[in-house]
């Protein structure tokens, strides 16, 4: 396997900035004054943490662990680290900002919504996510995104962190990615 640095903290806490400032005029022209965010274990969380704080949302953060309700899991195999969800906030009729590190098959945010629709029905769901690459199977679209990155089959790209994060392109099967989300 092939590892390339692609993006360091410094970068991506730019894309970030520039993603709380997209989301908060989307909230606005919605608005929506009271969302709730919820990020998805394990990059996602760990980018809902800090979109959270400069949105200043008045929720407390919820986050998802969604192995157990994935479609591939047999194919991808079970992440050896489950952790449990934790929504501390009613989901009925909230407007939810949902975070996901990369988005590229729709299979996480397929089984992130279904748990979170477990918990109640929001009022909507915005989707957000640091990267958006090819290889879409899903038809699911994220509203905000930090960054395009076409990639070839064989690539993967991971966010590791929490500190610093940073994201590697990885050349190789996808067995052969570490705490990497899709």
């Amino acid at each position: 396997m092939n590892n390339n640095s692609y993006l360091k903290n410094a970068a991506i806490e730019g894309l970030l900035t520039e993603m709380a400032q997209d989301i908060r005029s989307r909230l606005d022209t919605a608005q929506i004054s009271d969302p709730a965010m919820i990020g998805i274990h394990t990059g996602g969380a760990w980018l809902a943490e800090r979109l959270h704080q400069g949105l200043a949302i008045g929720s407390p953060l919820g986050t998802l662990d969604i192995s157990f309700y994935r479609d591939d899991f047999t194919r991808i195999g079970m992440n050896p680290e489950v952790k449990p969800s934790h929504i501390p906030f009613p989901v009925e009729d909230r407007h939810i900002i949902l975070v996901d590190d990369v988005l590229h098959t729709g299979r996480t945010i397929r089984a992130a919504m279904n748990e979170i629709f477990d918990y109640g029905r929001p009022a909507s769901i915005m989707l957000v996510s640091l990267v958006e690459r090819s290889g879409r199977e899903l038809p699911i679209q994220a509203d905000v995104v930090g960054i395009h990155t076409p990639l070839d089959a064989d690539q993967h790209i991971t966010l590791s962190g929490p500190e610093p994060l940073a994201l590697t392109i990885n050349q190789g099967g996808r067995n052969a990615r570490k705490d990497c989300t899709t």
